[in-house]
């Protein structure tokens, strides 16, 4: 008898998937290389996905430029009065954007935009859902909150210091799965794919949300621009009941909340794993009432 070592996470490689082979012949090993990746890391790497290379890289040097121009020194005045604390800000509140990059980074939004409901439609599909009704869940009563955050990382003296995460030249950043931490390969014009928190509660733990960190480096600095699809601000988040088996329906784990109230705790939970979130949202859930939810 053989016996076949089962390979760990660790000696798999972390999900790439070519979209521009999901209306091919090989559509079907491609929907199941999705369905694997949302089942099972939580996160996939996009290539050929549909927005053009001169786009991201027009994106990629305007924000490097707009940075180096306006940005650079006021991070150092903010460490040296303040400390290495993260600032919080919005792309379109920025009061000197030039009016080139805000043209670009607004086309580059609306390619985003139409890239995360066509997977939307594609999660559907391999969930058994009719197509659109993710869309239709996240839109709430008017529509989803869209918008994009440029982080720059500049270098790390002492990267071991820094509180779970390590140096590393050779990945864009790590997940989370299975107590192991492992390497995103950085792969020019992909595009990582991140589920979230509420496609977790929405499929009632069929897709996964995983911790994930950016990884600190010694030398030049690191720059990611983060596009969020999330779901309206009233929109109330709760377990598809075509998702949820009847006979075990009493012990659902995930809550039922409004996105509203989940962004209330977030901003302190953000940096830990997923369960005090839920658990945050199970305390709110049970001093509110929601009344009837209409089904889409």
């Amino acid at each position: 008898m053989e016996l076949v070592k089962e390979k760990t996470k660790m000696e798999v490689a972390f999900p790439v998937i070519d979209l521009s082979k999901i209306n091919g012949e090989e559509r079907g090993a491609t929907m199941d290389m999705i369905k694997d990746a949302c089942e099972n890391w939580g996160f996939f790497e996009l290539m050929n996905h549909g927005i053009s290379h001169e786009l991201m890289d027009t994106v990629e040097k305007l924000t490097k430029d707009h940075y180096k121009k306006c940005l650079e020194e006021r991070f150092k005045e903010m460490v040296t009065s303040k400390g290495l604390e993260l600032p919080e800000s919005n792309l379109y509140e920025i009061p000197d954007l030039e009016d080139d990059y805000r043209k670009v980074m607004k086309q580059f939004a609306v390619e985003l935009k139409k890239l995360a409901e066509k997977l939307l439609d594609i999660l559907c599909e391999n969930l058994g859902l009719e197509q659109g009704y993710l869309k239709k869940v996240l839109y709430g009563s008017k529509w989803p909150n869209f918008g994009t955050k440029v982080n720059n990382y500049p270098p790390c003296p002492k990267p071991d210091l820094i509180k779970g995460l390590r140096a590393h030249t050779d990945a864009g950043g790590i997940i989370l799965l299975d107590d192991q931490w492992i390497d995103v390969p950085p792969l020019k014009h992909s595009i990582i794919t991140n589920l979230g928190d509420q496609l977790e509660v929405i499929t009632n733990g069929k897709y996964k949300s995983v911790m994930h960190r950016v990884l600190a480096q010694t030398d030049g600095t690191r720059m990611s621009i983060a596009s969020f699809y999330n779901p309206g601000t009233d929109d109330v988040i709760y377990p598809t009941p075509a998702l949820v088996d009847k006979e075990v329906e009493k012990l659902i784990a995930h809550p039922k909340f409004m996105f509203e109230d989940y962004m209330k705790v977030y901003p302190a939970l953000k940096f830990e794993d997923k369960e005090p979130r839920f658990e945050a949202m199970k305390i709110m859930e049970s001093t509110i009432s929601f009344g009837p939810v209409a089904t889409v």
